[in-house]
């Protein structure tokens, strides 16, 4: 589409406020994916230290209870 100006092309033949809107809930969509996608993972490497952690304790324990 060809448009004669810089604000030919901001106000869209009329559609400016379909056409922007559109982009902005698909840019908040796309950022919100992203920022529970790197929330959700540091919360899962939370947890899987956590368990690595409880299961080498648990390890100890045996060890140190075979020895008495």
């Amino acid at each position: 589409m060809h448009f004669e100006s810089f604000s030919d092309f901001l106000a869209m033949g009329g559609y400016a406020t379909y056409v922007w809107s559109a982009y902005g809930i698909s840019f908040l969509a796309m950022l919100w994916i992203l920022l529970s996608s790197v929330q959700k993972k540091r919360r899962l490497m939370a947890e899987l230290k956590n368990k690595i952690a409880r299961e080498q304790r648990i390890e100890d324990a045996k060890k140190l209870e075979n020895t008495l």
